[in-house]
């Protein structure tokens, strides 16, 4: 089948076997006593290379809290680059989008770590670059910096990392036994950075990647983050529950990298979607009902609480979160001002908040058909709103499943989603071209 719509939409999903609505782990055939384990992880990860998705989206989280409150939706048992390292070996055209963060980490090694993901792959690597906002005293590090500082090194991290990938040319390996040089050592170049928070010498001890470099994605809505993203990223993974703030923001995102040289189009604009399938719409409102009656509510009322930096163990479940409770901030990030909007302006109860973001996480969320969930991505996508979805399964495998057997075949049907791999690399996936490196640019 050939699709109507040449430009399809891209479609990821967020691998999160423990289902992304949370509490969804407790419903019968959920397969939470393997969690943590490979072959449910492959298990859907091949649901979704068999569905064609452009990738697979693994976050990451460096500590237990969310574990310790009893929430294992945000879990953090797959360490990205060890699980995608083991998917890639049995996997062919899926892309690996793995989450490492600047703050945790250093630049030489996330580019050995994502170079050598991308050999290994074939080239379907992905990196989400993420700043963190805790967990630092797991590092040594008494309290989080600004948010201001974090980009900062968030932004020199990505450019050392990108110099590093660029280090080698394309034919600096020329495999000449005759000779006995297995690489042109002139086209292998030290980087000597020396910036605000790094000093690397360089090269990186590898060949450029078959991608020329990883893809690179980011999440964040917050100006710091819009900043960060128009500069470097392939794809923007964003929150977006509404459709017209979708539509003002994929228009201001793409004009700010525009201004900064770059094409707009080679930026893919992917909110999350969490559709709740049925064949009906009463089937799907059931399904929906079903997943909220898995809720416990004590354990939602700290993760709300904790999310919204509040304390909310006075409130009654039928109260408000009183309006005055909510600052102005804007360092507090956009999926805050989210939930604020959902308590203050469309007048949310605690649990009726608890039971939303339960669902979604500041994403939006869907119950129907598969025609009518692809009605409204499709309209979306039309309207200038994304560039395609993030799929977040509400359970698992159960909920992944429909995902995959109704609402991508409807997609495909209709002519916004491909029926076949266009090419073998997750660059080929998105529809961009290969970068050019520095080296071709000095």
């Amino acid at each position: 089948m050939t699709p109507k719509n040449p430009k399809h939409m891209v479609l990821t999903t967020f691998m999160l076997p423990a289902g992304y609505h949370k509490d969804s782990w407790r419903m019968d055939g959920s397969r939470s006593d393997e969690l943590a384990n490979l072959e449910f992880v492959y298990d859907l990860t091949k649901m979704a290379e068999d569905a064609k998705l452009d990738a697979i989206f693994f976050g990451d989280i460096v500590h237990a809290n969310t574990v310790m409150r009893g929430d294992i939706k945000m879990n953090g048992f797959y360490e990205p680059m060890t699980v995608l390292s083991a998917l890639a070996a049995r996997t062919k055209n899926i892309g690996l989008i793995g989450t490492v963060s600047t703050s945790f980490s250093e630049p030489y090694n996330v580019a050995r770590q994502m170079a050598g993901l991308d050999h290994m792959s074939g080239g379907r690597a992905g990196w989400n670059i993420v700043t963190s906002s805790d967990g630092f005293q797991n590092y040594g590090i008494k309290t989080a910096p600004d948010p201001a500082t974090r980009y900062r090194r968030a932004t020199e991290f990505v450019d050392v990392v990108q110099q590093l990938w660029d280090s080698w040319e394309d034919d600096a390996v020329i495999n000449d036994k005759q000779s006995g040089w297995y690489v042109d050592t002139e086209k292998i170049h030290p980087i000597n950075h020396s910036g605000e928070f790094f000093q690397v010498q360089g090269p990186i001890n590898m060949p450029r990647s078959p991608q020329g470099r990883p893809v690179l994605v980011q999440a964040g809505s917050s100006g710091p983050g819009m900043e960060l993203g128009s500069s470097v990223a392939d794809g923007i993974y964003t929150a977006q529950p509404l459709k017209e703030p979708s539509v003002e923001f994929y228009a201001k995102f793409k004009a700010m990298a525009a201004a900064k040289g770059r094409n707009p189009q080679d930026i893919k604009v992917i909110p999350g979607i969490l559709p709740i399938l049925g064949d009906t719409q009463a089937e799907a409102d059931e399904l929906a009902e079903h997943l909220a009656n898995h809720l416990h509510l004590d354990n939602g009322r700290v993760q709300v609480g904790a999310d919204l930096k509040m304390d909310l163990s006075e409130l009654d479940f039928n109260d408000k979160i009183p309006a005055s409770w909510f600052s102005d901030d804007p360092a507090l990030g956009s999926r805050y001002q989210i939930y604020r909007r959902k308590s203050v302006d469309q007048g949310m109860t605690l649990r009726e908040l608890i039971v939303d973001l339960a669902r979604s996480t500041g994403h939006q969320w869907m119950a129907g058909t598969a025609s009518t969930v692809a009605d409204r991505m499709i309209d979306w996508f039309d309207s200038k709103a994304c560039d395609g979805f993030n799929l977040n399964a509400p359970f698992n495998p159960g909920g992944f499943k429909l995902i995959c057997d109704k609402l991508v075949p409807e997609l495909q049907e209709r002519g916004y989603f491909r029926t076949e791999y266009e090419g073998t690399t997750l660059r080929d996936n998105f529809g961009l071209s290969r970068p050019a490196s520095i080296r071709e640019r000095v």
